[in-house]
């Protein structure tokens, strides 16, 4: 689940095995296609980890919806 989310960069806790630069796909729940993006910072916190990406290809439209 993204906690904050632009058309730009996306903020998500996960359990991945992620570094800096790595690649992921994220889509929307229901309709939508996939995008990728870049994984640009980590903060891990008593046991959780806090993922930042950017998207690589184009602004990811489905994000700014409501």
């Amino acid at each position: 689940m993204v906690e904050f989310g632009s058309e730009t960069y996306a903020i998500f806790l996960s359990k991945l095995a992620l570094e800096f630069d790595d690649r992921v796909r994220l889509a929307p729940d229901g309709e939508g296609s996939s995008a990728e993006a870049a994984v640009i910072a980590l903060q891990y916190h008593e046991g959780r980890k806090a993922v930042a990406v950017r998207f690589v290809d184009r602004p990811c439209e489905w994000m700014k919806r409501t």
